[in-house]
């Protein structure tokens, strides 16, 4: 009599072990730790500040969490300007106005500003590049930058995220990106740059109207910016040294005494700000 074996049944592969766990690190978090924490109840009250640099990560999620879907990414420079303002004008003038911004709005927070964008060529240099300071990026490199933090944004579940340029040449590429990514995203999350707020001939005219009238000294100054970047720090336009010097005034425009001016940058802001949100709130209408 033949007989016959059934043919093997091959099994399922046991599932591949994880490697255990190495010793925590400090300043590492575990491997449980990590996923643990994804989840975890924020452990303390959070700061009141709306960027996104100030938070910790648990902030910012339950600030999303919360209803904040807005968020607001600005772009400065780093660049030579007169010769009492540090190179970081734009990105300090940008600290004022985005926080003014995403107050007015409500339920919102502002990105990281960036301080890296087209200043002129590198090598051979022209523009700014030309004065000791500045740095520059391509055109290419600033649209890829803004791209990915926006992109960034879009992972964390912000639901609109709004572009703003403090510089001139910052608006064009950040004008591109708008369009490439609403086109991309279908409206979700919706992206908008807003240009209403480089506006800096109606900021003149406005400040004009307050009884402020500058006499151009023909350099890369002005009292919109000093005074601005005052209210972020008195040191980033040389303060004291100016005051020393005898030089504590700008086309014409005496900055003492300190008050004073701080409250006119106030206001300054304040126009600035909501200029900038009646714009976005008309064109999200718009587009409705």
């Amino acid at each position: 009599m033949l007989t016959f074996s059934a043919p093997a049944v091959a099994q399922p592969a046991a599932p591949a072990a994880e490697p255990p766990e190495t010793p925590s690190i400090p300043g590492v978090p575990s491997r449980s730790a990590f996923r643990a924490g994804l989840t975890a109840v924020r452990p303390i009250a959070g700061l009141d500040t709306v960027f996104i640099e100030e938070m910790t990560w648990m902030e910012v999620r339950d600030a999303l969490r919360s209803g904040t879907k807005t968020v607001v990414i600005g772009s400065g420079g780093v660049e030579a300007n007169g010769p009492y303002l540090a190179t970081g004008k734009h990105n300090y003038v940008l600290r004022a106005t985005t926080e003014a911004i995403a107050r007015k709005l409500g339920h919102t927070l502002v990105a990281p500003i960036i301080p890296f964008v087209p200043e002129g060529k590198i090598d051979p240099p022209s523009g700014m590049m030309n004065y000791s300071g500045s740095i520059s990026v391509t055109e290419e490199t600033f649209q890829r930058l803004v791209t990915d933090i926006a992109a960034s944004m879009k992972t964390h579940g912000f639901e609109h995220i709004i572009l703003i340029a403090d510089s001139g040449g910052n608006v064009d590429g950040m004008k591109a990106v708008a369009k490439a990514l609403s086109a991309r995203w279908g409206g979700k999350p919706t992206i908008h740059y807003i240009a209403e707020y480089y506006d800096y001939p109606g900021v003149r005219k406005w400040i004009e109207s307050q009884g402020i009238h500058e006499t151009a000294e023909g350099i890369h100054d002005e009292y919109s910016i000093a005074s601005v970047m005052m209210l972020v720090d008195p040191m980033y336009v040389r303060m004291p040294q100016r005051v020393a010097a005898g030089k504590f005034s700008i086309n014409g425009v005496s900055l003492a005494p300190l008050d004073t001016t701080l409250a006119m940058a106030r206001r300054i802001v304040d126009y600035r700000a909501t200029v900038t949100v009646d714009a976005y709130h008309k064109l999200i209408g718009e587009t409705k």
